[in-house]
């Protein structure tokens, strides 16, 4: 019987993260950081109650940090399944991760230089690399192969190896010129196939 439990955004609007268990898959909607007071951002820290392996599948709603924030985390716990998201919350996460470790990065380095953390050094929950690594160029997670599946206007690609379109879509262009890595799919040329 699949099962829906609460990981974050329960009793607070933060963190939101959202298991469920379908008895052979398990998927978590939204990755989000915990915000706002000290006692919330703690538990950014703290292990989720399931092995980010044993993940099958993160689906993101949109891209505000308190609903993507964690995937850099979660797949330096051993995330290795696949992120679904609209084109558009992909590529807001492309800025808002790496920006949100740049900024993290800063706080531990001014935290150190200042002495105002009781942690010796004071770390980055996630750093510029680890932001890096889920927003790469719109095709996949470093070490997690064609990790991003957008809903609507599919991308493809692979390492240059021509379209790798999913769920009916077809290749509508190849190249840099798309501004998505090596494809773009599209329903574009399927629906004009089955328009009298």
């Amino acid at each position: 019987m699949p099962t829906l439990t609460f990981l974050g955004a329960a009793g607070t609007v933060t963190g939101s993260k959202h298991l469920l268990d379908l008895g052979g898959h398990r998927v978590l909607v939204d990755c989000g950081l915990f915000q706002g007071l000290k006692e919330l951002r703690l538990r950014n820290w703290e292990p989720l109650p399931i092995s980010a392996a044993e993940l099958d599948a993160v689906i993101l709603t949109h891209a505000h940090l308190d609903h993507c924030g964690y995937l850099p985390r979660l797949v330096a716990q051993g995330f290795r399944g696949r992120i679904f998201c609209t084109p558009g919350t992909h590529d807001l996460c492309t800025l808002v991760l790496p920006d949100s470790a740049r900024i993290q990065e800063e706080d531990a380095r001014e935290a150190n230089r200042h002495g105002y953390s009781k942690h010796n050094p004071a770390l980055p929950l996630y750093g510029c690399e680890d932001g890096q690594t889920c927003s790469a160029d719109g095709t996949a997670c470093e070490g997690v192969p064609n990790a991003w599946t957008c809903a609507d206007d599919q991308y493809g690609g692979g390492a240059g190896n021509g379209c790798d379109c999913k769920n009916g879509y077809e290749c509508e262009k190849r190249g840099e010129d798309t501004g998505r890595g090596q494809c773009r799919c599209s329903k574009k040329a399927f629906l004009a196939e089955e328009t009298p």
